[in-house]
């Protein structure tokens, strides 16, 4: 289990131009669905953009605090 003000600081950090916005799916707080905007994103294919997200969120994820998530990147239009 994660708070969501956890997870929106690993991604923060990762990403310290973005706009995040996360659901819990289940109630439980570890799966999510995830949207995230950020100009780091520029330049990259979705499996690239998506792999940068997990990348920010391994250790969570192997510690078991996500279990899982579902993931939309987006790129900021200005």
């Amino acid at each position: 289990m994660i708070t969501e003000e956890a997870f929106n600081e690993l991604l923060k950090s990762a990403f310290p131009d973005a706009d995040i916005a996360i659901f819990d799916k289940t109630g439980a707080m570890d799966h999510f669905r995830l949207w995230i905007s950020s100009k780091a994103f520029e330049g990259k294919n979705l499996i690239e953009q998506h792999q940068m997200v997990y990348r920010a969120l391994d250790d969570a994820m192997k510690d078991g605090r996500i279990h899982a998530v579902e993931i939309k990147t987006d790129i900021p239009k200005n």
